[in-house]
């Protein structure tokens, strides 16, 4: 066999080698992509149905379970005026009201009790830090009936006040703790430096801390945003006005117990009560996503 012959060889099976392994992975991320794909639309499907259903006529809206049919906008003209003196436009503007109210809240309570955690020493703090934490493990469910007696007794029921005011204390342990490991994680050399230069605990807070947190607030702010505009529980118990109804109250009129739920005036509504969220985690991703990536979360 001649010298050319075996460097022809050589050179053959050295390509095979090298081509075989770069389909193979071709191969591999095609498998991924479309196994990726396929639980995409299988988690997706439900939304899709949700939103299909919501564009047909309501007697035919359970009828299926595929996504197209007969057109119509009648659900949401019906859903936007359930009763002649009564828009539904009205639980958007209430939810609106005590989702932001409780975004604000929450979010300067929690950076500020953090920045207390974090950076400050006082007396019985890992006594208080150990209680912080214990609040995690109680369950929500445990204080309604106490909350409740105390509301009615300051005279507080059909008003947002209950709603909104627990977040302006500092109550929810867990966006406390997300923002302390976080605040930990910034360098201390910047409150001296501030402090050198005649900062108290309230400058530093302000112009050093909250601007370098803001990922860890973006988080507790999309959270927090979307605990309040779905919560059910706490307007069912505090308010039996339909006029300070929240969206989740609003759609709960649909249901009727006697069997005459307008289903297709539901989906219709419910489908524009996940804008808002929708909007709200677009704008906020970036932080959102800093915020995990950067604290205990990770």
């Amino acid at each position: 066999m001649s010298t050319q012959t075996l460097e022809t060889r050589t050179r053959t099976t050295g390509i095979q080698m090298m081509t075989q392994p770069s389909k193979s992975r071709l191969v591999r991320a095609l498998a991924r992509h479309l196994v990726t794909i396929v639980i995409i639309c299988f988690l997706l499907y439900p939304v899709a149905w949700l939103v299909a259903a919501s564009f047909r006529p309501d007697n035919q809206v359970l009828s299926t379970l595929g996504l197209f049919g007969r057109f119509t906008l009648d659900n949401y003209r019906h859903g936007l005026n359930p009763a002649p003196s009564l828009h539904f436009s009205r639980f958007f503007l209430n939810s609106a009201v005590v989702a932001l109210l409780a975004v604000i809240g929450n979010v300067f309570a929690c950076t500020l009790t953090a920045y207390a955690f974090a950076r400050l020493d006082f007396p019985f703090k890992r006594v208080l830090f150990a209680v912080l934490m214990a609040t995690i493990l109680l369950p929500y469910h445990v204080t309604l009936v106490p909350q409740y007696i105390l509301f009615d007794k300051l005279s507080w029921l059909n008003t947002y006040i209950p709603l909104v005011l627990p977040k302006f204390l500092g109550a929810d342990a867990f966006f406390i703790f997300l923002n302390i490991q976080f605040i930990r994680a910034l360098p201390r050399e910047l409150d001296d430096s501030a402090r050198v230069d005649g900062c108290n605990h309230w400058q530093i807070f302000r112009r050093i801390i909250v601007p370098l947190s803001l990922p860890a607030m973006g988080t507790t702010a999309m959270f927090t945003f979307i605990a309040s505009w779905n919560d059910f529980l706490g307007p069912l118990l505090y308010l039996s006005k339909t006029q300070l109804y929240t969206v989740p109250l609003g759609l709960n009129m649909f249901i009727d117990a006697t069997g005459r739920s307008s289903y297709g005036s539901l989906f219709a509504m419910a489908v524009l009560s996940l804008v808002p969220l929708v909007a709200f985690f677009l704008a906020a991703q970036r932080m959102l996503t800093q915020g995990i990536t950067t604290t205990g979360l990770k």
